[in-house]
């Protein structure tokens, strides 16, 4: 049974998401409304943050007391490619950086329309590339992201392996978007029970980020790629969620593939629901660290 927390925190978006609507479409108004969102959830006072500049792309390093300094979680914030910062993720950072015993690096990738594909991937890209030139092992080295940062995710690791360079340890993904086509029948069948995303504003993101480029593309789409020889991978999604399907087919096509993935679905949950403080958000958050914790 979902927790009083969360039952609050869904009718919450839910009336947010109707009084919403009629700007669907207005980019400012919804990096606004996410950065607004995000001051909700304040970080605990032992973690340290230190801003940083990766060849003059923002990031941050978000630390807890016992993330080990060799173990690196690099994350990919969500946001449908438009939207999403450091500030939007700091919590979620925190938390993972405690439960993995890894030091979170957030990026602040290249956000679309002001700068569409192949910008983010090549921001994300440096950034992965800038951790090895340092030092750090790819060995230690967890990658993942939510929604738009969890399909991010997946094509810089198709990139990486597609030009024969070292993949990091393992893959963690929170609800991540791998079909910018929506081709997914819990597009549909979950929209009357999403709280937050919806149907035609999902389908209308997509064209801001890749322009005239065919949205089944496998680069951006890696639902449709060659999903062979990736790392370990673990994705949770809720079962509340339009993006269901994107989670269920990808784990389905790596496993297919011959690969290492595990999916959660987490009942009564919504999209990337890790971002509030409700006690199956921390859950989630206690088990990703547990798969991390063993796997590396």
């Amino acid at each position: 049974m979902a927790s009083q927390e969360s039952i609050l925190i869904k009718q919450f978006l839910k009336a947010s998401m109707g009084n919403q609507a009629s700007s669907a479409t207005d980019i400012t108004a919804a990096r606004q409304g996410l950065e607004a969102l995000s001051r909700l959830t304040p970080v605990a006072d032992d973690i340290h943050v230190k801003k940083l500049l990766i060849e003059d792309i923002p990031a941050e390093w978000v630390t807890a007391p016992n993330a080990e300094s060799d173990r690196v979680f690099l994350y990919l914030h969500g946001g449908a490619y438009i939207m999403g910062s450091c500030n939007t993720h700091r919590y979620l950072a925190s938390k993972l950086s405690r439960s993995t015993g890894a030091r979170v690096l957030v990026p602040e990738y290249r956000l679309a329309p002001e700068h569409p594909y192949p910008a983010a991937l090549e921001d994300a890209l440096t950034v992965y590339r800038w951790l090895l030139a340092t030092g750090i092992s790819p060995e230690k080295i967890i990658i993942g992201g939510d929604s738009a940062g969890g399909g991010l995710t997946l094509s810089t690791l198709l990139t990486l392996k597609n030009e024969g360079e070292t993949l990091p340890a393992l893959a963690v993904l929170l609800s991540p978007w791998t079909d910018l086509a929506g081709s997914g029948e819990s597009m549909e069948s979950r929209a009357a029970a999403d709280p937050w995303l919806k149907p035609d504003q999902t389908r209308f993101a997509p064209a801001l980020y890749i322009r005239d480029l065919n949205p089944k593309n496998p680069i951006v789409s890696p639902i449709y790629a060659d999903l062979s020889g990736l790392p370990p991978m673990l994705v949770h999604v809720g079962n509340d969620e339009i993006l269901l399907s994107d989670s269920v087919r990808l784990v389905d096509r790596v496993q297919s593939a011959g690969g290492d993935a595990t999916l959660k679905v987490w009942d009564d949950m919504w999209h990337v629901f890790q971002t509030f403080a409700i006690p199956e958000g921390q859950q989630s958050i206690d088990e990703i660290g547990e798969f991390v914790q063993e796997r590396l």
